[in-house]
């Protein structure tokens, strides 16, 4: 059974897991944005099922609407902005070693994390 994990800019759950990848459905809150972040360990690949994603990589911005994506290598700074009034839905892949959630660098944080 999937557990949703509650977020302060919305929520995900696990799909599927590995030895080295994990797969995650995300769900963005209108207005709401992640951390600005780098992993050591993994790199990420992010699929827009529903809606429009603004998202930060490094130096830049890019918009990516349903399905468009986009692949964060390891130690790249990003971040994942839902500007829009309605979810914005995902799915996460992320590919390494060592898959752990304490692997996050933050740089920036609306939810006082950084």
């Amino acid at each position: 059974m999937k557990s949703v994990v509650n977020k302060p800019w919305g929520s995900f759950e696990i799909i599927d897991q590995g030895d080295n990848f994990l797969v995650k459905k995300i769900y963005v809150k209108p207005n709401c944005k992640l951390s600005l972040q780098s992993h050591i360990n993994r790199s990420e690949h992010w699929v827009v099922v529903n809606g429009v994603a603004e998202v930060t990589l490094d130096q830049d911005i890019k918009i990516l609407n349903e399905n468009q994506s986009i692949f964060i290598p390891k130690n790249t700074k990003h971040r994942l902005f839902n500007n829009q009034s309605t979810d914005l839905i995902l799915i996460e892949v992320w590919c390494g070693n060592i898959l752990s959630e304490d692997d996050i660098t933050r740089y920036e944080d609306d939810y006082g994390r950084a």
